[in-house]
C-alpha cells in the first residue's frame, strides 16, 4: 500500500508539473517583433512550446521564436482546446531567423538534437498528440533537408523515428503569456524542472551553435 501510495503522489507530481497544467490567462505586455526583410521562418514541433521557445532563442542568427500551434485541423485553436487533444494542432514554435548566419539545415539540426524523436505523441513530461515532434517543410529542399537528417539519426537510435514530416500550412500565435514564458518565469515549477534543464542539456551539446552570452 506504501508503495502505491508514493507512485501515486509522483504520478500526480508530474502531472501537475506538466506544460498542459499552466492556465493562468492573465495579461501580460510581451514585446512585439518586427522580422527584416531578409529573415526566414522556419516551424517545428517538439513538445511544450516553453521549452522548444527557449532553445531556439539560445541559437545564434534566430532572431526570434514565437509559441503558437499548427499541424491540425480546426481553425483558431487555443491552449484549452489544443489540451484536449482533439484539434490535431502541435504544440509548435514559429523560428525567425537570417540565413545568412544560421541555414535550415541547422535548425533541423537543433530541432533534432534537442529532444527524443523517437517518442511517440510527447516529451516528458508530456504526452498526448499536442506534444508530439513534427518538422515542417515549405518546399522540396527543405524536405530532402529533414529526410536526409532522419535516414542519418535511424542509423543512430536503436528505435523508429516518430517525427513526423508535413507540409506547413498554417501557424496560430499562442497567447501572449505563453510568449517568451521561460525568461520571464524561471522560478516556476515546470521551467525549473523541465524546461532549464532541456535547454542546458541542449547547450551543453551545441556550445558552438550559442548566441554570446549577454553581460
Amino acid at each position: 500500500m506504501k508503495f502505491l501510495q508514493t507512485s501515486s503522489i509522483i504520478s500526480l507530481s508530474i502531472l501537475l508539473m506538466a506544460c498542459y497544467r499552466f492556465t493562468d490567462s492573465k495579461e501580460v505586455a510581451v514585446k512585439q517583433y518586427q522580422p527584416n526583410a531578409s529573415t526566414e521562418v522556419a516551424y517545428f514541433a517538439s513538445g511544450c512550446f516553453w521549452c522548444v521557445e527557449a532553445v531556439f532563442e539560445s541559437v545564434k542568427g534566430v532572431e526570434e521564436a514565437v509559441s503558437g500551434y499548427a499541424g491540425g485541423f480546426t481553425d483558431n485553436p487555443n491552449y484549452e482546446s489544443i489540451g484536449t487533444g482533439k484539434t490535431g494542432h502541435a504544440e509548435a514554435v514559429a523560428v525567425y531567423y537570417n540565413p545568412a548566419e544560421v541555414s535550415f539545415e541547422t535548425l533541423v539540426t537543433v530541432f533534432f538534437g534537442s529532444h527524443d524523436p523517437t517518442t511517440v505523441n510527447g516529451q516528458k513530461p508530456d504526452y498526448g498528440p499536442q506534444y508530439r515532434s513534427i518538422a515542417f517543410y515549405k518546399n522540396p529542399a527543405q524536405k530532402k533537408i529533414i529526410d536526409t537528417a532522419i535516414a542519418r539519426l535511424s542509423k543512430t537510435y536503436s528505435k523508429k523515428i516518430a517525427t513526423e514530416v508535413t507540409l506547413f500550412t498554417k501557424f496560430y500565435k499562442a497567447e501572449d503569456y505563453h510568449q517568451d514564458f521561460e525568461r520571464r518565469n524561471p522560478n516556476q515549477a515546470y521551467v525549473k524542472a523541465v524546461s532549464i534543464p532541456r535547454l542546458n542539456r541542449f547547450k551543453s551539446r551545441f556550445p558552438e551553435l550559442l548566441k554570446e552570452e549577454k553581460k
